[in-house]
């Protein structure tokens, strides 16, 4: 199994989308600033993931959430969540 997931910086709010085939060890990377891309932004949340049959269709998968057309999908599926959040209302 593969995982395309969206990462919400708890430092600056910003979203990082990526894929994995271990969904788990990749977290605890992110958040132990391993990943060169996401070490300024740690720590991280997973908001959002999905699990494909394969690394070809999970890669196709976050080519297609980095599009403007994912990042819409994304915003319209986190919408309550992100607003929740992002305003301070919520409670972990």
């Amino acid at each position: 199994m593969h995982y395309v997931y969206v990462l919400r910086s708890l430092k600056d709010g910003r979203l990082y989308t990526g894929s994995t085939g271990d969904l788990r060890r990749r977290l605890d990377e992110h958040n132990k600033r391993q990943v060169e891309a996401t070490k300024h932004m740690a720590p991280f949340e997973v908001v959002y993931y999905e699990a494909c049959q394969s690394k070809y269709d999970a890669l196709r998968r976050e080519k297609y959430l980095k599009t403007i057309y994912g990042k819409r999908y994304l915003k319209n599926r986190l919408r309550d969540y992100l607003t929740h959040y992002s305003t301070g209302r919520g409670k972990k």
